[in-house]
């Protein structure tokens, strides 16, 4: 088998161009952007964490700044996309729904993902719904639950919605508030969507090459992120579609790689302008850990789980990509009555800080644009040892100036 040699650099650039986070507004502008933004990642993960904006509103508009909240509802209203699981609650693309099956009939013929079933209370709740209509969690009294028992005690009611959703009975019509509408599967996916089962080499093909077109090399232990048993068939197959020149591997730094035959060429593109995005930590670059220390040397845990103590650099310290390398994080918070985004703590991890302040400060204005804030507040700042005490006060003071009316 010919292995191609790809230099880190050029492994880096591969997958900032296939993520869209190698120049401004690759997708476009507007709510079309946005959908072609989910298509191309084939995932946004959801995530309830609102210090800043929420994750899925943070991962698009970092690759289509004419983002705006309204784009994932009106989505979800034209059923373009779709609410599910993939390796955490996420959207997905209308178009891939048929591989949403598996994991549903899997959960249907007994496999337990959070609860166990209540087959009363889904079988009534089902005819509810089929009577009256869209309903919420609220929509239904709640039941007698052992109180400080834990996060996961929900009422029934709301055990039984998630477990129909996983199953597949239910989708998520729309969201409230942040809060789920179910309605029946049938009266939301769209007449003219494949809802054919996939055969399991249909199955693994579409985990390769989503994965690839997304994130431009991988691993086949990656493409299973988090999904059990698979592996090894999917292994066979990525092997199988090199021999039908499908795929070709790529070896970067002595790590195997799959990537699609466009590849090589997609790296005649140009980056475009450097500039600084500050990403969620649940943003599709970087979701995997092993993989981001692998492919950027950033070695990055999100803290919010980790007791306050033991924190380094704060609860929800943000990733800070400069061009196709991370110069730091930055732990952010926005008072939505003040209009205040306080940076708790910036940490830089490059000493070039005169460069980085040119693309730092424009992306601190759009960022605090995108979170509804009026100005920033700097609270501390960490910068490599010789890094002199003049240049973090004049950061500080730049970043202080930073004001929108």
């Amino acid at each position: 088998m010919l292995t191609d040699s790809i230099s880190i650099d050029d492994a880096r650039k591969l997958v900032l161009i296939s993520q869209g986070l190698h120049r401004a507004n690759p997708f476009g502008s507007g709510i079309q952007a946005s959908l072609e933004v989910i298509k191309r990642l084939s995932y946004v993960q959801i995530d309830t964490i609102s210090v800043i904006e929420r994750a899925h509103h943070h991962s698009v508009w970092n690759r289509q700044s004419t983002y705006t909240k309204s784009h994932l509802d009106t989505l979800m209203e034209h059923q373009q996309i779709f609410e599910y699981w993939s390796h955490a609650a996420a959207y997905l693309p209308m178009a891939d729904y048929r591989f949403s099956l598996p994991r549903k009939q899997a959960i249907a013929s007994g496999k337990k993902h959070w609860h166990e079933k209540n087959t009363a209370l889904t079988k009534s709740i089902l005819q509810r719904i089929a009577q009256e209509g869209p309903l919420q969690a609220r929509d239904f009294e709640r039941g007698s639950v052992a109180k400080n028992s834990g996060w996961w005690d929900w009422k029934p009611a709301k055990k039984a919605l998630e477990q129909l959703f996983m199953e597949g009975e239910l989708m998520v019509l729309k969201r409230q508030g942040f809060q789920k509408v179910y309605d029946l599967t049938e009266r939301v996916v769209p007449e003219g969507v494949d809802a054919s089962y996939p055969t399991e080499q249909e199955f693994n093909h579409h985990l390769i090459l989503r994965f690839l077109a997304a994130h431009g090399l991988g691993m086949a232990s990656e493409m299973t992120y988090l999904r059990k048993g698979i592996k090894n068939k999917l292994s066979a197959a990525c092997e199988q579609l090199v021999e039908d020149k499908q795929l070709l591997t790529l070896d970067c730094q002595g790590r195997q790689y799959y990537a699609l035959p466009q590849s090589l060429s997609v790296l005649k593109q140009g980056l475009g302008r450097k500039q600084v995005r500050f990403l969620s930590p649940f943003d599709n670059l970087l979701i995997q850990r092993k993989r981001t220390k692998q492919l950027f040397d950033f070695d990055y845990q999100i803290e919010c789980y980790v007791p306050e103590a033991k924190r380094q650099y704060g609860y929800f310290s943000l990733p800070i990509l400069w061009g196709r390398a991370f110069a730091g994080r930055m732990d952010a918070k926005i008072s939505r009555k003040s209009g205040v985004l306080s940076l708790q703590h910036l940490q830089l991890d490059t000493a070039d800080i005169d460069a980085l302040l040119v693309d730092l400060i424009p992306a601190l204005q759009a960022f605090l644009r995108f979170n509804q804030g009026t100005e920033i507040s700097l609270k501390h700042i960490s910068t490599p040892q010789h890094v002199t005490q003049v240049q973090r006060d004049f950061l500080k003071q730049q970043i202080e100036l930073i004001t929108l009316n």
